[in-house]
C-alpha cells in the first residue's frame, strides 16, 4: 500500500476505507425500510443544517425584537426556550418546523408516520442540548432521533 493511500484511507474516515476493502454497508435508510433518494428518504445533513439555521434565526429575531429588545445573552436565552416551544409545537401537530418545510423535511415515526406531541417533546429537549444531535449512527440519524423514535425525511 501506497503512504498516499493509507493517509487518502485515514482522512475519508472508517466507512470509506471499510468500502474500499470490500465491505458493504448499503444505502442510508435501508435498515430502516426507506429509499436511497427522492422522496421518503433520510435527509442529508446539508438541508439538517439549513433548517436548523432557518428556524434559530426566527427564534433569535423574535427574542431580539419582542422580549429583550437588544442582543445580549438574555437573547440567547429566550431564543433557546422559543426554539424548544416552537420545535414542540410545529413538531408534534405538523410534523416540521418553518425551516424543515422550507428545506422539503419532514419528521415522521417508522410505525405511524405522525410524530405523537410527547414524542416531540422529547426529540426538542435533547435537540435543544444539542450533544445527542451530534452523534449519528450508520443510517445518518441523530441520537435524539434514535431516543424520540423518529426519523426525518425528504418531503
Amino acid at each position: 500500500m501506497d503512504n498516499r493511500q493509507a493517509i487518502g484511507s485515514w482522512l475519508s474516515g472508517p466507512r470509506a476505507a471499510m468500502e474500499d476493502a470490500g465491505a458493504e454497508f448499503g444505502h442510508r435508510g435501508e435498515q430502516l425500510g426507506l429509499p436511497e433518494s427522492g422522496p421518503g428518504s433520510i435527509a442529508r445533513p446539508g438541508r439538517r443544517l439549513g433548517a436548523l439555521a432557518v428556524d434559530w434565526s426566527l427564534c433569535v429575531l423574535i427574542a431580539y425584537g419582542l422580549i429583550t429588545e437588544g442582543y445580549g445573552q438574555a437573547t440567547s436565552n429566550w431564543a433557546l426556550l422559543i426554539f424548544l416551544v416552537l420545535s414542540v409545537l410545529t413538531v408534534g401537530t405538523l410534523g416540521f418546523t418553518p425551516g424543515k418545510r422550507l428545506f422539503g423535511l419532514r419528521v415522521v415515526t417508522l410505525a405511524t408516520g405522525q410524530v405523537h406531541p410527547g414524542r416531540a417533546l422529547l426529540r426538542s429537549v435533547l435537540l435543544c442540548l444539542a450533544i445527542p444531535a451530534l452523534i449519528w449512527d450508520r443510517d445518518g440519524r441523530g441520537l435524539h432521533d434514535r431516543l424520540a423514535g423518529t426519523v426525518e425525511i425528504r418531503i
